[in-house]
């Protein structure tokens, strides 16, 4: 009896440790994230959204999916005439909808700032901003660290940084004064785990989880909340894209709605990759040494599959082999 209670207590070992890596493997988000379920409904519905970044991508689906859930919009972008594409868009298939357009340029200084902010803080009756997803980011095609140029540098950091946090400054005395307000931060998985070809994309990254941790840390006692978003390689076609037996992205779709839900479970960050970004991720935050050795086996190999528009994201990267897959 005693030996068949060992049996199938192994048994039972045995069938949850499978279940986990089979859970892991096929997992598109950390497993905090992916326990939650669905999205709250109640934490979006009649809530300002102001959206940065909102005239395509990922911005555009977070805007369609957000107005699916009752929420009251504002979309910024540089492109005014992308903005009203999309605000007709969404409002033709959202048709109760608020929505209001905003133009922005995170390269203006503080003093633009705070009047598009004020714009941003009158609209629909003065009900202030609840939700600021902020969204915009500037990055260039892959190279060496040491190629960069000077103009790249300065620029994704006034963007992706400077532009991003100076926003932040400005609205949220603005949600002290409410007593509430949520700031979703497009992160990366290149702000969590060295992106070898994207040097000075994945620093302003990581120098944005730094920012709202710490003022997440500042202001939650405050009413302030603050969700990162990671996400690794995203497509934008409405199917998951495997360029190769090797390399598959998570769509837009999937990508938004996984945000959303992070959001509304008040999340403080959120992974959204499949593999193997996802265990790389893992690997760095939790085994450091043995996920920084993972990447530095990668990191050449990975430029000149960029260089060659090839898979930058196979596990053949990290045995030393890189399959040319042209893109046309």
């Amino acid at each position: 009896m005693m030996m068949m209670m060992e049996v199938l207590i192994s048994l039972l070992f045995i069938g949850v440790v499978v279940f986990v890596i089979f859970k892991f493997a096929t997992a598109d988000g950390d497993f905090t994230l992916i326990s939650k379920g669905s999205a709250k409904w109640d934490e979006v519905e009649n809530k300002v959204v102001w959206i940065t970044g909102a005239s395509r991508g990922i911005g555009k689906i977070l805007a369609d999916q957000f107005a699916g859930f009752g929420a009251k919009l504002i979309l910024s972008a540089r492109n005014v005439g992308e903005l009203e594409r999309v605000k007709d868009e969404i409002v033709s298939k959202h048709t109760s909808v608020l929505v209001e357009i905003l133009p922005l340029d995170l390269e203006n200084g503080e003093d633009l700032l705070k009047q598009t902010v004020q714009k941003a803080e009158s609209f629909f009756s003065s009900a202030g901003v609840d939700y600021m997803v902020h969204n915009a980011a500037y990055d260039r095609p892959k190279s060496s660290a040491i190629e960069v140029p000077e103009e790249v540098l300065l620029r994704t950091f006034k963007v992706n940084v400077l532009g991003t946090i100076t926003l932040t400054k400005v609205l949220a005395p603005f949600m002290l004064k409410r007593g509430r307000g949520h700031f979703i931060v497009m992160g990366s998985a290149a702000g969590k785990t060295p992106s070898p070809g994207q040097s000075v994309y994945s620093a302003s990254k990581y120098a944005l989880n730094g920012y709202f941790h710490t003022l997440r840390s500042d202001l939650c006692k405050k009413g302030i909340k603050v969700t990162i978003v990671c996400p690794g390689p995203i497509s934008s076609t409405k199917v998951s894209v495997q360029s190769s037996s090797t390399e598959k992205r998570l769509t837009s779709e999937r990508c938004s709605e996984l945000i959303i839900i992070a959001a509304t479970h008040g999340l403080k960050e959120a992974w959204i990759a499949n593999q193997p970004v996802l265990l790389v991720m893992y690997l760095v935050q939790y085994l450091p040494t043995l996920g920084y050795w993972v990447m530095d086996k990668v990191g050449a190999s990975r430029v000149e599959a960029a260089a060659e528009k090839g898979n930058t994201y196979s596990w053949k990267l990290i045995f030393g082999q890189k399959k040319k897959t042209h893109i046309k």
